[in-house]
């Protein structure tokens, strides 16, 4: 169906923000809300870092398997039915960790709302991918997606510092509710926008060979390893520092403002650079925001790191998204954004476990958090022999 014009025109924005808050469920309240709830969680169950890590592991670990079962998905499904299925299966897992009894049982549901939340992901992501590909700005709509997830920052940051570390959970998984259902609403009201129409069935069969996009997938999974660590952990980090808890929720609220003009301040980048140059430039720059803390705890270091950070952390996911969209013919866009999310599911399954592990031992955290910088930068140069694919 051909969509008019002027109806686009109008609709790009709004759907763009509806998305949005599939990746604020599927990332910014399912995943980084653990950094503010880990040191509650820690004191009162008596985790060493190393435990601490497995927790988002196994997130990590069900976050692959959602990505691996995503085809599946998809050849039986259309993506907003996957996203919302997913969200909402996101919003009850999340509200179930206030009633688990063991460590045994807090793993298992990291486990599961993994796999929920790469669902409304990747699901959202293509729907992302598709919007930008009829809207009149591309970069910024893609970079909007992505960057839904410092709403799920941001309300992390205003719900959970108060509560007690159950409530918290009770409270993420009914504003995850909330988000879904405005995904849904809005979304449905738009399918003519947003589907592929006949073509639907092939997209859904149609594969994408990894060895030409070989060192961005390296760059990738080496982001997904290095990031993950900062976000587990900076929170934890800076209130060993002696910084007041007050003041490091605004420190991670700050984190959360960056990734909302992240949008903004990359799209003109993902737009321009049709090879792995946009990856390898985030990747510098979170290169440099993982190492500020390491060097001082002095407060304008640490916002400076905060601010960095959450102004670029995930462009990089809209990154590897903006080169499926320039690379590859659309009916190949499901594939190559799974290819993507499997290697980043890699990375995170070994950053949380392997930082808390180093972390435990001589340094501490600083120590975990050097190790992720010197990954970053990896990923950065894997990142900048990442060249355009041929046509065809």
């Amino acid at each position: 169906m051909t969509v008019p014009p002027q109806t686009l025109s109008r609709t790009p924005l709004l759907l763009a923000f509806a998305l949005a808050l599939a990746a604020a469920v599927s990332l910014g309240l399912a995943r980084f809300s653990y950094a503010l709830l880990l040191p509650p969680m820690r004191a009162e169950l008596r985790w060493s870092y190393f435990t601490a890590g497995v927790m988002n592991t196994a997130n990590a670990a069900g976050y692959l398997l959602g990505a691996l079962l995503a085809p599946r998905w998809f050849a039986r499904h259309d993506a907003l039915r996957i996203a919302v299925g997913g969200g909402l299966a996101t919003a009850a897992i999340l509200a179930a960790h206030a009633f688990a009894a063991s460590d045994a049982a807090l793993v298992a549901l990291r486990t599961l709302a993994g796999v929920a939340s790469a669902a409304t992901f990747v699901g959202g992501g293509l729907l992302a991918a598709r919007l930008s590909a009829r809207a009149p700005h591309p970069g910024l709509v893609v970079g909007l997606y992505y960057g839904g997830a410092s709403l799920g920052i941001l309300g992390s940051t205003a719900l959970v510092p108060p509560l007690p570390w159950r409530d918290a959970w009770i409270a993420l998984g009914g504003v995850s509710c909330a988000c879904t259902l405005v995904t849904w609403g809005v979304s449905r009201a738009a399918r003519d926008v947003l589907q592929t129409g006949p073509d639907a069935p092939v997209a859904r069969r149609q594969g994408v060979r990894w060895t030409p996009m070989a060192m961005l997938l390296i760059g990738y999974l080496l982001f997904g390893f290095g990031y993950i660590g900062y976000m587990t952990f900076i929170v934890t980090l800076l209130r060993e520092q002696g910084i007041a808890p007050g003041r490091v929720d605004a420190f991670y609220g700050l984190l959360g403002a960056g990734v909302v003009a992240s949008s903004w301040i990359w799209a003109g980048v993902l737009q321009r650079f049709r090879g792995g140059q946009a990856l390898a430039l985030l990747n510098a720059i979170l290169t440099l925001a993982t190492l500020l803390p390491v060097l001082s705890g002095a407060p304008v270091v640490v916002a400076s790191s905060c601010v960095l950070f959450g102004g670029t952390f995930l462009s990089v996911v809209a990154s590897t998204t903006a080169f499926v969209r320039h690379n590859l013919p659309p009916v190949a866009w499901a594939a190559g954004i799974g290819a993507f999310t499997i290697v980043f599911a890699l990375g995170q399954i070994l950053g949380p476990s392997l930082t808390g592990h180093l972390a435990d031992g001589p340094g501490g955290l600083q120590r975990g958090f050097l190790c992720s910088a010197i990954v970053l930068a990896l990923g950065a140069a894997f990142g900048s022999r990442q060249r355009p694919l041929k046509a065809g």
